[in-house]
């Protein structure tokens, strides 16, 4: 799918008002306003021509944000700027801050961005800004999610590149087609640095980006994104220097390598080819050591083993572990570099004389085969000792409510997601191998200093490491500290420890996360709620289905849980979606790739009600349950998507005022009022109701009496309050299709066409006393 529009150097005479005339002809709508993300490094000369060519091609309420690396006065030249018009806004990440090169910082804007639809261009008008409102033209006339500026299409041009550098350009293009075949195979700039995506479409915590090439990384990892192509000419950057250097070549080489291999398979990889190097090196030095110095081959070999290992440290340290160096000075990584080769040293020693003197072979050879054999070994103790991971921090931000740091990356909490907080309300960190209660007591539950004032809480299944366990200070800053198998199981660290906890820590903050779904008309919210497994995900994906037209108004805030404040304030509380073969079927443009599909077979089963069923007939034996529980979801995940997977053209909203509340259950046909005591009595229900698994039901009620304090009247009270004045209703319904009822009542009128004959139905309305 491509669009064949041409830049070239004098369609930029053209005037603002008919470039997005133009464009927006061609689409026949509005153009969506655009955040403009523009890494930046040393570009002082760069900034004021740029703004001067972007500014006017912008949609109104659209933004430019600078991600700057700089060392001169090109952070002062945006601020200058920035101070003169309010849709300028600068990020500037001072050294030591600057992770993952000219990636990392698009990744930061990422995160930054204010709009749904964002933008990537470099700052030295090689990129012609006059070109923006074409890209969100195409993006709208062909439905597509990524649209790329390409200087390969059709009429499309690299003028701007010099012989040398368009013919690398062109390698990089060819080795990245051939390394992905499949999924490049209709693209022709998988290298351009000027395209337009989605921002909701991204699954920002899978982006690794390294170095240049951010756009291959969003390729290769969202294969589900529909791409169209913009041809245009590449100019002549308009001052200052390239960043392009052969670092960068090495470094995209890698990038390469982890994208097709993966990143410890890619690191391998390199640090074989080093230590092929190494080995030609260390043949050289033995063969010096025993033919010209006339030491015996043992001997030898330590000589060829230290020569080796200087060698193989210095390209390993630059190309291997480029990423890794910050934690060990340079000579403490060589000493222990060489320090393990030398004990490697005495492993092969045996080894050589074994191949050598006993079996015969030629010492050039055995050495070879030696070297070869502790190749995977060396390899293990330079990952874990000598360039080891660093343990990256991820932190959230729930609408400045609370704030959590975690040591695992958690899915759930990922539209929360922030680059840092200072002091966090929560921590999470990953224990070491010593568990907090005794070994085979299983569901062991202990409290300090009692269970009337409790302060720390710990639970333990008895197996160590290996099992679940956690222990949390419930007084703020809350620390939880998890075991190391739940660093594995993500999904289960955040349902079954931090959830709950994050359910009281609201209430008091003046907050409930109540268990149900939230769609909105305008500021007017609807709370659907339901017991576990009824069907809450299905009809609110139905409702959001039809909700197709730009006259429309229906949005989504959350599926699973809503934040509600006293006064009617509804906050989004947007998890992905925990979906099945029947959800998917409910919603025909969902965007999952074929393999997703196929693993909805496996997954609809495990994670079904049925599943949940005999996972509940577990928790009443004196079974290990959590660690079953831990193992089954580390080994099959729950099928998650976030909404915009499902529903491509949803609409999100951040907040509302509570309208009304619907519970809906399955049974016979009846609808009728509730009163709002009973109203609230249900929508506390199925909020207990939610997390009846282990442990929750063994420490919830140290959980709600946090120093003494008495968390239920708390949120009960907040509820309560927030449910004066709302309509309430029962749904119940034998054919699962409440979604019709709601939309009507609602008034989402999209609907109506839909639903006319449906509203002729009987409908049984039942007394109070009825329930």
């Amino acid at each position: 799918m491509t669009t064949r529009v041409t830049t070239r150097d004098r369609s930029l005479a053209i005037t603002t008002e008919t470039a997005l005339a133009t464009a927006a002809h061609a689409t026949g709508h509005t153009l969506p306003a655009v955040s403009v993300i523009i890494p930046t490094r040393n570009e002082t000369e760069n900034i004021e021509p740029l703004l001067a060519r972007l500014l006017p091609q912008l949609p109104p309420d659209s933004e430019v944000l600078f991600l700057d690396d700089s060392d001169d006065e090109t952070p002062t030249r945006i601020r200058q700027a920035a101070a003169c018009n309010s849709r300028i806004r600068l990020i500037h990440r001072p050294p030591g801050s600057r992770d993952g090169g000219l990636g990392g910082a698009v990744l930061t804007g990422f995160r930054s961005a204010r709009c749904e639809w964002v933008a990537v261009m470099d700052a030295d008008l090689q990129h012609p800004p006059e070109l923006l409102p074409r890209l969100l033209a195409a993006a709208q006339l062909h439905r597509v999610e990524l649209v790329i500026a390409s200087r390969y299409r059709d009429n499309g041009q690299a003028s701007g590149l010099h012989l040398l550098r368009l013919a690398i350009s062109r390698a990089s293009t060819t080795v990245a087609r051939l390394a992905f075949p499949l999924r490049l195979r209709n693209v022709t700039d998988p290298m351009s640095g000027f395209f337009l995506v989605r921002r909701t479409q991204l699954q920002l915590e899978s982006l690794r980006p390294r170095g240049f090439k951010v756009l291959l990384e969003i390729l290769v990892r969202h294969p589900q994104l529909r791409v169209a192509e913009v041809s245009y000419v590449f100019g002549r950057r308009y001052a200052g220097r390239s960043k392009a250097s052969v670092r960068e070549g090495l470094r995209y080489l890698g990038h390469l390598a982890t994208l097709r291999l993966g990143e410890e398979r890619a690191r391998f990889a390199g640090f074989a080819a080093v230590g092929t190097t190494g080995l030609v090196v260390n043949t050289l030095a033995l063969l010096a050591f025993v033919e010209l110095g006339q030491l015996h081959y043992l001997l030898g070999a330590a000589g060829a083993t230290l020569v080796s290992s200087f060698w193989n440290f210095t390209f390993t340290d630059k190309l291997v572990f480029p990423d890794r160096r910050d934690g060990r000075r340079w000579t403490t990584r060589l000493s222990l570099f060489t320090a393990a080769n030398i004990a490697g040293l005495l492993v092969r020693g045996p080894l050589l004389v074994l191949l050598t003197s006993i079996v015969g072979i030629y010492y050039l050879l055995s050495n070879i085969l030696s070297l070869g054999a502790l190749a995977v070994l060396r390899f293990g103790i330079s990952t874990a000792w000598i360039w080891p991971t660093h343990r990256r921090r991820f932190s959230y931000d729930l609408h400045g409510i609370l704030t959590v740091e975690s040591a695992v990356n958690l899915l759930e909490l990922d539209r929360f997601r922030v680059d840092q907080v200072e002091r966090p309300d929560i921590t999470i960190e990953i224990g070491g191998l010593r568990s907090p209660g005794p070994l085979a007591r299983f569901g062991w539950v202990d409290v300090a200093p009692d269970s009337e004032q409790p302060r720390r809480i710990r639970y333990d299944d008895g197996l160590g490491p290996f099992g679940f366990w956690f222990e949390a200070d419930l007084e703020f800053p809350i620390r939880i500290t998890a075991s190391p198998a739940l660093r594995h199981s993500p999904h289960v660290l955040y349902t079954n420890v931090l959830e709950p906890i994050l359910r009281w820590s609201f209430v008091r903050r003046g907050y409930a996360l109540v268990h149900a779904a939230c769609i909105a008309a305008g500021d007017r919210a609807t709370l659907v709620t339901a017991r576990t497994d009824t069907g809450k995900t299905t009809t609110i994906l139905h409702i959001l289905q039809h909700q197709r037209r730009a006259s429309d108004r229906g949005a989504f805030l959350s599926d699973d849980l809503t934040l509600l404040r006293s006064d009617g304030l509804v906050l989004s509380y947007p998890k992905p979606l925990t979906i099945s073969q029947h959800t998917v079927a409910a919603v025909p443009s969902a965007q999952l790739t074929r393999w997703q599909r196929f693993g909805l077979f496996l997954q609809s089963r495990i994670h079904s009600r049925s599943g949940r069923r005999f996972a509940l007939l577990l928790a009443s034996t004196r079974l290990p349950v959590a660690t079953i529980n831990l193992y089954t979801q580390w080994l099959v995940p729950p099928p998650k998507y976030h909404i915009e997977q499902l529903v491509p053209q949803v609409r999100r909203q951040a907040r509302a005022h509570l309208a009304h509340i619907v519970v809906i259950e399955r049974g016979s046909e009846a609808a009728r009022p509730l009163e709002q005591t009973e109203a609230l009595h249900i929508l506390l229900e199925n909020g207990d109701d939610a997390y009846g698994f282990p442990p929750y039901p063994a420490i919830r009620h140290l959980l709600t009496r946090p120093l003494g304090h008495d968390l239920t009247a708390a949120e009960r009270a907040i509820v309560a309050t927030a449910l004066q004045g709302v309509t309430c209703q029962l749904l119940r319904r034998p054919a699962l299709d409440w979604w019709r009822l709601i939309a009507e009542q609602i008034g989402l009128d999209s609907n109506r066409a839909a639903l006319g004959s449906l509203f002729t139905l009987p409908i049984t309305v039942e007394s109070r006393t009825g329930r």
